[in-house]
């Protein structure tokens, strides 16, 4: 392994290590409002070569996703390790094809026409937990659901993930996402997130960093402007001693908030980033769109920030009922909501 200096946009300069492997190719897509990629020759053969049993074709992700709904994958495989995710990921780089990691699928919203190119379903959930001064709390892998990590190290009695214990998705997803709640959030308690490039190299970066804000990240920022698809491998975070009775006990407080304020059953999850000073519920419900459905989607009657899968919805109505609130709420209110979710696939114009 050798060590050499990676920039970020700005100038900044950070130190990565480089994973002995060919360099792959940067800037590859996810596959939003990309043309399919025609792999039936070269391509499909090395895909196979690599996964061999693991790779599946046109697989339907509404079976990966927390809403229930998504076309299907041209080329799926599982990662169960961080060395599997690692490895997957590279395929694609060197292949050069469109790469998408998915972890428990929330947040995103899949086209019905699928993806193209390789779709990673990250199951790496190894974790290492740091009991003993000065370096108190959790190393884990990216494809670890948040939730139960932060009840983990609450029953290890490791305070300072108890917000994210309602959170639905995973490690790799709240550092991508900057993803928080009750007044907690991944970058309150991130000390390291180690970060694959597609030319083989891991950055390993601090919460600085990581340019946290709202709901998003330098990675999620880069990534919509199509100059970086970069896969998160694992996370550290900082912790303190507590009580584990203690910690138990507020994260039973913000499960029953939950199970007051949102709905159950297959949801994306928050559809659109508060305004400033205001509520995306808020203002959606005040337009009288609280249990609007089109198909089988609907704008939920318990949370009108949730769009919740009734059976069967199909991604073409939940993005009529996004577009049908944004324009609503604007007309009405002269605010313009931001997605929260990603759309993710071939979408047309």
């Amino acid at each position: 392994m050798s060590r050499t200096p990676l920039a970020q946009p700005g100038g900044a300069v950070l130190s990565v290590t480089s994973l002995d492997s060919p360099p792959g190719l940067a800037g590859i897509d996810w596959g939003r409002g990309t043309e399919r990629h025609e792999l039936a020759g070269t391509h499909s053969e090395a895909l196979r070569s690599w996964f061999g049993s693991r790779l599946q074709t046109s697989e339907p992700l509404s079976r990966y996703t927390s809403a229930r709904i998504g076309g299907p994958a041209e080329f799926l495989a599982v990662a169960a390790s961080s060395l599997a995710l690692t490895e997957a990921a590279q395929a694609a780089y060197r292949l050069a094809i469109p790469l998408l990691i998915l972890g428990a699928g929330s947040n995103v919203l899949v086209a019905d026409e699928g993806v193209a190119g390789l779709v990673v379903v990250n199951r790496a959930k190894g974790v290492e937990y740091r009991t003993e001064a000065p370096r108190i709390g959790v190393r884990a892998e990216s494809g670890g659901a948040i939730g139960a990590l932060a009840r983990q190290c609450a029953q290890q009695g490791l305070a300072g993930l108890e917000w994210a214990a309602t959170v639905p998705g995973t490690v790799g997803g709240a550092v991508y996402g900057n993803a928080g709640a009750h007044s907690g959030d991944t970058a309150s308690c991130l000390t390291l997130a180690e970060i694959l490039q597609p030319d083989g190299t891991v950055q390993h970066l601090t919460a600085d960093e990581m340019g946290f804000g709202y709901r998003t990240s330098l990675l999620k920022k880069l990534t919509a402007d199509r100059r970086l698809s970069a896969t998160v491998l694992a996370a550290e975070f900082a912790l303190t001693r507590d009580e584990p009775s203690t910690l138990l006990a507020r994260i039973e407080q913000f499960v029953a908030h939950r199970k007051r304020t949102q709905p159950p059953g297959a949801s994306i999850g928050s559809m659109f980033r508060n305004p400033p000073g205001d509520y995306a519920g808020r203002l959606i419900d005040a337009a009288g769109l609280k249990g609007k459905r089109i198909g089988r989607a609907e704008i939920s009657t318990v949370h009108a920030n949730f769009f919740v899968n009734r059976g069967d919805a199909q991604a073409v109505d939940v993005k009529a009922l996004i577009d049908g609130a944004r324009e609503t709420v604007q007309r009405k209110f002269g605010v313009t909501l931001e997605l929260e979710i990603e759309l993710i696939g071939e979408w047309a114009s």
